[in-house]
């Protein structure tokens, strides 16, 4: 396997070093020269990225891959790989076997609190969440068109080693906004990079919600943290009168619980799938602080 993760983030490089352990040749993009000799230290073929071009390098490498991870959010303007790939997929990457794409579980909006799978219908809000599905659609439609299988990958609320709510307690920024009946689901990084290695070496292609068992209000994590860590928890504040950006408050704006079912009959096993045994290993190993 040839592994070209877009956009080697913090997902994305979570999937580059447990491709890495399979014995994978795993190649990466980032913004900038550091970053990329950050990653090359980890053992990733880095590439920079801007958004602005594919340099000569970078076509190459994309020549030679067999397995494609897109990572990189969408803008106004689309996806940002797709748009200098120019309807020229084929052509960029001829000996293309997978394509996965790192979308949001966000694409399903507000659902008032019910349960959901891949079959529901999105409810995107404008924006952010309507770009995530246009550009779902995108690379479905660039996969069908060179006869290569995309799964689209529908990522919860991403926490793991170095991002976590131990983190935020220990910086002070840890907040408990309590807002009736609202739950999340979340998923660790990790599972995030099984899930995309599980996905790209089967080749299977389709949606696929990526996402812990135990959809929970946010407050009970923070206080679950907060036991383990033996300090006292911020107190609860209400989400109607919490200070908060925009942005922090609009995901409030969408309440739903997400089904990983898809996936698990698939045979594939999360090994987090509650927020409690992972904050609990997170913290008894020393992984919380990254």
């Amino acid at each position: 396997m040839q592994m070209m993760i877009s956009g080697c983030g913090y997902s994305g490089a979570a999937i580059a070093a447990a491709g890495i352990e399979t014995g994978a040749g795993v190649a990466g993009t980032t913004r900038t020269i550091a970053k990329a000799e950050a990653l090359a230290g980890k053992g990733v073929e880095a590439f920079v990225f801007d958004g602005t071009g594919l340099d000569e390098a970078l076509k190459h490498r994309l020549s030679q891959v067999t397995h494609l991870v897109q990572s990189i959010p969408p803008d106004a303007a689309g996806d940002p790989l797709l748009r200098f790939a120019d309807h020229r997929l084929h052509a960029l990457c001829p000996r293309l076997e997978w394509i996965g794409y790192l979308s949001t579980v966000g694409v399903y909006g507000d659902q008032g609190g019910a349960w959901v799978d891949e079959e529901a219908e999105c409810r995107p809000s404008p924006g952010r969440s309507q770009d995530r599905v246009e550009a779902e659609q995108a690379w479905t439609a660039a996969g069908e068109a060179m006869g290569v299988p995309v799964a689209v990958l529908r990522l919860a609320g991403i926490y793991g080693p170095g991002r976590n709510a131990f983190v935020n307690l220990e910086r002070g920024t840890a907040r408990r906004i309590v807002k009736k009946d609202q739950v999340f689901n979340r998923i660790r990084v990790e599972d995030i990079a099984d899930a995309t290695l599980f996905l790209a070496g089967s080749g299977r292609g389709g949606i696929f919600n990526i996402t812990d068992d135990e959809p929970a209000p946010p407050q009970d994590v923070i206080a679950e943290a907060a036991r383990l860590m033996g300090v006292e928890p911020p107190p609860e504040q209400p989400f109607e009168t919490a200070e908060m950006t925009p942005m922090a408050r609009s995901f409030y704006g969408a309440n739903k619980r997400v089904s990983n079912g898809r996936i698990r009959r698939l045979g594939f096993r999360f090994s987090f799938p509650h927020y409690r045994m992972s904050l609990q290993q997170l913290w008894t190993t020393g992984l919380w602080r990254g």
